[in-house]
Parts: structure tokens; C-alpha cells; sequence
């Protein structure tokens, strides 16, 4: 039952205390809403003339305020010292205090394009991929977005503008292999020390998938993958040659795990015709390969996927990888190199701080006497050359429109009533 009580005669301080004797504590009383409470507050005051009262007739008022609104007696208290200063007892409008807005939707255009071209890698990579498109390649338009930090390009990430501007963004599994292990190399700051594994596409019904052969440089993170239709002595022995002919410096040494596709003499002979030692992992250390498995996963596996690849597509997906692909991960695609020390309890600490973020082109020219490890007949002139006749983002298109006419012929041959949009919108 909801009552409305009209109070008009209580005019005097003995009618509130006869009122708040008679009501009790067993009646609640319920305001109708703020700005009703406030005015009826207010016309109380001025009726029974609360300034001019005295101490003892003061707290009589403050109670039956508290009874008839159900404020608490601190909140009542705050309105009357209101009422006290400046005669009215009004709602204070709030205005929500709002931070300037420092990155404009074309700099989340830029973000989110740029997220989309490289495969949406991590956070750190991305700014160091905006930083360069506006200081190395002089792009004007990334200025807005490039200083923002690794933190908030997540926050960004999360906007509605960049959720409606990109299709996706999946964080990135992580992939793990149980592999054993034996040796590990100990380059010492010099490059020239590869780690290689070899990833297999997959069967399907009967026939084996296309193997992809990655080889990475331990100290700038060089990288050249490529693809073989089968494990053998005949298709594996020229694909190795290649990859280490197109590494710019010098390689000293091939550590593998114990798969016999690289354990065995054909490989040990064309490694000893090159002067490059063969090390092998140590059993129970499951990091002496751990970055050639960690490229596997952030490269491999992110860009060619985990569908199944026939053999016979082994050349067409080498056109890819030397065509562009190795360009792209070698100048374009800014890698994470650690820090490490050592804590009070002996154990070494690795760290992976913003400006430690490089491409392996700029980190293998970071070394110090790093024109001595270059090939003969290899300059850094040259190599520069290759480095700035695209920017990123173009080279990464680039990339992206490949892998995408090399999928569209792998469907096409598998299934021709298929077309890549049409699988697409099948998925």
C-alpha cells in the first residue's frame, strides 16, 4: 500500500517531535526520488525556520529529516550545510571526467591494417613495424600511431572502431613438441650457428602432405624455410644446399635434433664439403632447439596452417618461400631478442624489452665487426638494396596476396568446384 502523506501544518519544532513520538520506528517512510527529497528538505527548512533554531531544536529537525527520507544522518547533515551556504538544496549535476582522446580512428585504421597484413603478431612487433613505417620509410601518416606503447596497442585492440575495421584477432597458441634432446651449440654473439626441424603438413586418405624444412639463425634470428615432397637422401640433400646458399654470412655450424632425416652421412658429407659442423640436442634439455620449435609455430604453422598440403605442391610452395616469404621474415618482420642476467639466486633471467625488437636484417647488422661475417661477394650495400625497396606493409601484401593465389591453386587442383571464396565462406 503506498500512502502520501501531507505534512503542511507541522509548522513548529513541538509538531516534529510530536510526530516522530507518535510514528515510531515500526512506519518506514520511502522518498519518491531525489529531486522531490531535495525540495521537500528545503521547504522544511524554511518552514520551520532551521537556521534561526537553536542546538537541541536543530537535532529534532535533522531527525525528522532522516525519518521521513531515509538519507542516512551524515548524508542529511551534507545537505542542510548545503542549504546553510547557499540557501537551496538543488541536485549537483555530475560530469564524468573524460580523458582527451590522443589516437584519432584513422591512426586505428592504420593499427588495424597493419595488424591484418603481418597476421596479427604480437604487440611489441606491431609498434616496431609502425615505428619503422614512419622513420624508416618516411609514411607521415603512421606518426599518430607509431608512438603509442606496447600495453595500449591491447587496449586499441579492443576498441569498437578496430573490431569493426578487422575480421579477427587470435591470440597466438602456443605449440608444443616433445622432442629430444642432446647438444647444445654456444655461438657466443656470433651468427652462423642454424637450428633446424623439419614440419610435416599432414596425411589424408593414404598420401602423405608436403614437409617443410625451417632453418633459423640462433643470434640474428635469420630464417629461410622450404618445402620438400618427401624425406629422402634424393629431394632433402639440394633443398639443404640451397637454404644455406642463401644465407648471407657465413655458417658454421647445423644443430639438429635426433630425427634421422639430418642425422646421417649424405647430410655430415655435404656439411664437411662446406666446413660446417653437424651438433646434435642433449636427451632432458628441452631447450637446445626450443627457437627453430618456437619459429615453427609463430611462422610455419601461422602462415601455412594446419590443413593438409600434398606432396606434389612442393614446388609451387618454394616459389612462395624464396620468392617473397624468406625476404619478408629476413627484412620485414621484426623478431624479440632477449636480455638475460643472472639473480642473487643464480638463476639467469630473461627479458624482452621494446627496443630489443628487430628485424634479423638490422640485429645481424647491429654486431659489432659484422661486415667480417658476411659471405664473399656479399656487401651490406647490397643487402640494403633488398631492405628498402619495400616498405613493411607493402612487403607483407605482398606476401599475403601470394600465399593466397598459391591456396587458390591448391584448392583449385584438390576439388576445382571449389574456389577459395567459396571454401571460405564454407568455413
Amino acid at each position: 500500500m503506498i500512502l502520501t502523506m501531507n505534512d503542511e501544518n507541522v509548522r513548529t519544532i513541538e509538531d516534529v517531535r510530536e510526530v516522530l513520538e507518535t510514528t515510531g520506528t515500526r512506519l518506514r517512510f520511502r522518498r519518491q526520488g531525489r529531486a522531490e527529497s531535495y525540495r521537500w528538505m528545503e521547504e522544511t527548512l524554511v518552514r520551520l525556520r532551521y537556521l534561526q533554531a537553536g542546538k537541541r531544536d536543530r537535532g529534532t529537525v535533522r531527525a525528522y529529516l532522516v525519518r521521513m527520507t531515509g538519507y542516512s544522518r551524515a548524508q542529511v547533515t551534507r545537505l542542510i550545510e548545503r542549504y546553510r551556504r547557499s540557501g537551496h538544496i538543488r541536485e549537483r549535476m555530475y560530469r564524468r571526467h573524460q580523458f582527451p582522446r590522443r589516437y584519432t580512428d584513422q591512426d586505428l585504421r592504420f593499427l588495424a591494417m597493419t595488424d591484418s597484413v603481418h597476421e596479427y603478431p604480437n604487440a611489441a612487433s606491431v609498434k616496431r613495424v609502425l615505428r619503422r613505417m614512419a622513420t624508416v620509410y618516411g609514411q607521415p601518416e603512421y606518426e599518430g600511431i607509431a608512438g603509442v606503447s606496447v600495453s595500449h596497442i591491447y587496449n586499441l585492440r579492443k576498441s569498437v572502431v578496430y573490431r569493426r575495421l578487422t575480421n579477427r584477432y587470435v591470440r597466438t597458441r602456443p605449440v608444443q613438441i616433445g622432442l629430444g634432446q642432446r647438444r647444445k651449440p654456444h655461438p657466443n654473439g656470433i651468427p652462423g650457428y642454424l637450428r633446424v626441424d623439419t614440419v610435416h603438413q599432414g596425411d589424408q586418405g593414404g598420401q602423405k602432405g608436403v614437409y617443410h624444412i625451417n632453418t633459423v639463425d640462433e643470434v640474428t634470428q635469420f630464417e629461410c624455410v622450404a618445402a620438400v615432397e618427401r624425406i629422402s637422401e634424393h629431394a632433402l640433400t639440394p633443398m639443404l644446399a640451397k637454404i644455406l646458399e642463401s644465407y648471407p654470412f657465413i655458417i658454421r655450424e647445423f644443430h639438429a635434433d635426433n630425427g634421422s632425416e639430418y642425422i646421417n652421412r649424405v647430410v655430415v658429407k655435404l656439411l664437411n664439403r662446406l666446413l660446417i659442423r653437424l651438433t646434435k640436442s642433449r636427451p632432458r634439455h628441452v631447450n637446445d632447439n626450443a627457437l627453430v620449435e618456437t619459429k615453427n609455430g609463430w611462422v610455419l604453422r601461422k602462415w601455412m596452417g594446419y590443413q593438409f598440403i600434398g606432396q606434389k605442391h612442393a614446388a609451387r610452395i618454394n616459389a612462395f618461400y624464396f620468392g617473397c616469404f624468406n625476404e619478408y621474415l629476413n627484412f620485414h618482420r621484426p623478431c624479440a631478442f632477449p636480455r638475460e642476467h643472472t639473480d642473487a639466486k643464480g638463476r639467469v633471467i630473461r627479458r624482452y624489452p621494446y627496443q630489443d625488437y628487430r628485424t634479423p636484417y638490422e640485429k645481424l647488422k647491429s654486431l659489432a665487426g659484422s661486415t667480417r661475417y658476411l659471405k664473399p661477394g656479399i656487401t651490406f650495400a647490397l643487402l640494403d638494396t633488398v631492405a628498402a625497396r619495400r616498405t613493411d606493409n607493402d612487403m607483407a601484401r605482398l606476401v599475403q596476396q601470394q600465399r593466397a593465389r598459391l591456396f587458390e591453386i591448391i584448392i583449385a587442383v584438390r576439388d576445382p568446384r571449389l574456389s577459395l571464396r567459396a571454401l571460405q565462406a564454407h568455413s
